[in-house]
Order: structure tokens, then sequence, then C-alpha cells
């Protein structure tokens, strides 16, 4: 199978490409030339899978106007642009497999747990990831099958939120974020290509399509079973307040909200998790 990835220098997309080539797959990595990513049609000729994964880093810093703008249009625009390029092309790949968020359902209290049915945010985030997924459309009017991956928190010690948590754990000077009640729907780095792998052998499957563990954890949670599997203390909380005034709506959006989502349709179509709990994940991450 020949797959194009873009994105493909990030973390998520180093993981996919490495997966999918140790089984055989020839994969193109489509690379940002200048600040922009290149769509030369040619990366996409004769590819059966396109991965789309491109977009500036979330969590990167602030969420200023500029930056809310640059979120914007290396998701929407970029989205866009490549659909764009598929839909002028004699024979497009059969399938689009493209990013989104669990942000798109905003913050919601537990003990309602969420599948791909249920939208209910209204704050940047959910706004941001509505028109991401609708920015595939003109691929879906010809026929491609697309695929939303809506990625929970991606655990990895290589990078992403893990990462920047370790220095301060390893320490001991971990703890709760706010009040430790917000829901962390996450799922193991690991996981998410062979997730991905499942999707593109399922065709049945297409739409929004969840991809967290399948037992989300509180904050409070999460902080203890991290310092256990790291073997240190975690009894500094962070308030609320701090978060806000360091970080502003970044902060309250990624750290301080959350929902318990569950991969309701990966599960129902047979996919078998390697890492289900939060245990599991970490273990393996950390061993002894």
């Amino acid at each position: 199978m020949r797959i194009a990835i873009t994105g493909a220098s990030g973390l998520i997309g180093t993981a996919a490409a490495a997966y999918f080539q140790a089984r055989g797959h020839a994969i193109t990595r489509v690379s940002r030339q200048r600040g922009r990513l290149d769509l030369d049609p040619v990366s996409f000729q004769g590819q059966d899978v396109v991965i789309h994964l491109a977009g500036a880093n979330i969590a990167g810093r602030r969420w200023s106007r500029r930056y809310k703008k640059l979120l914007y249009s290396s998701r929407i625009e970029t989205t866009t642009q490549l659909c764009k390029v598929l839909t002028n092309m004699n024979n497009p790949p059969q399938l689009l497999l493209c990013a989104s968020a669990i942000g798109i359902y905003g913050h919601i209290e537990p003990p309602v747990c969420v599948n791909e049915g249920l939208i209910m945010g209204y704050r940047f985030l959910h706004k941001l990831c509505v028109d991401w997924e609708h920015s595939t459309h003109l691929a879906e009017e010809i026929g491609i099958r697309v695929v939303h991956m809506r990625f929970g928190i991606v655990l990895s010690p290589k990078g992403g939120a893990l990462a920047k948590m370790l220095p301060v754990f390893r320490l001991g000077l971990g703890g709760r974020l706010g009040s430790g009640k917000q829901i962390m729907s996450w799922i193991a780095l690991d996981e998410l290509p062979a997730a991905m792998e499942h999707v593109i052998n399922t065709p049945d499957l297409s739409g929004a399509v969840n991809f967290v563990a399948p037992k989300a954890v509180s904050s409070a949670e999460f902080t203890r079973v991290l310092a256990k599997a790291l073997r240190r203390p975690a009894f500094l909380p962070v308030p609320a307040l701090v978060i806000k005034v360091l970080f502003g709506e970044m902060g309250e959006e990624l750290l301080l909200s959350g929902a318990n989502v569950i991969p309701k349709r990966l599960s129902e179509s047979g996919y078998v998790f390697r890492y289900p709990d939060l245990e599991t994940a970490l273990s393996k991450m950390f061993p002894r």
C-alpha cells in the first residue's frame, strides 16, 4: 500500500511513518517548504491513503489573536487546499485520514460519557475542530472515504503534554491541575498507528472516530498514576488561578477542561486496544 503523510516530522507523523514502513508500505513524507505545506499533486499521485496530520502546535504558546489565526489557517486552510488537490486528480486516493481532536466536545462534567454523536462545545477549540472537519467536504463529495481522527491527549515521553510534565514530576514536584476533577481522555502514542491501520482496513468506518483509550481518568488520578510510574511523590497542586494567569485561554481549555470521551466506533468495529488503561500505558513507557 502507498501512503502519503503530511506532518510526518511531528510526534504522531513520525510514529505513523515508522509503523507503516516497518510493515512494508511505501511512505511519502509531505513536508513544509519555507513554512508552508508543500501540496504538490505529484506527492499524492498514485497514493492509496493520505494521512493528514499537519497543523501548528495547539499548545505551542499562549493563544494570542495572531496565534489563533495560525492555528486556524494551518488546519482549515491547509486541509481545504489539500482536498482541492485531491479532487483535481484523475485517480485520487481512496481514503483520507484527517486529524481532528476531542476538543470538539468542549468541557463536559462527569459522569456523562461522550461518543462521536455528541457535540456540545462552544469555545475556540470546538469551533476550530468543527471547521476543520467541515473543510474535507470537497473530498467527500467526490467519493473519497474520509475519517476524522479525533485525538485525545497523546501520551509519549518523546513529546507532547507528557514530555513537558516529566521534568517536574521527576523532581517530585508534580501535582494535580486545578480541582483535579476534570477528565483526561488520552491515548498512548504507540496505539495511534495501530488504530489508524484498523481504520484503513475497515471500509465501513468513515466520518468521526474517537482515538482515545477506553478508560479516561481524572486529572488527579493521572497525577497519582504518573507519580507512581516514576516512583516519585506528587503533592504540589497547581491552582486554577495560576494556570489561567500563566497560560490564559489555552490553559483553561487544555488543562482545566475535559470530557469522558469513549472510543465507541473503534471498539464496536472490533479494535482491541494495546493500552486500554493508564497504568498499562505508563508501565510500558517507564519500565521498572
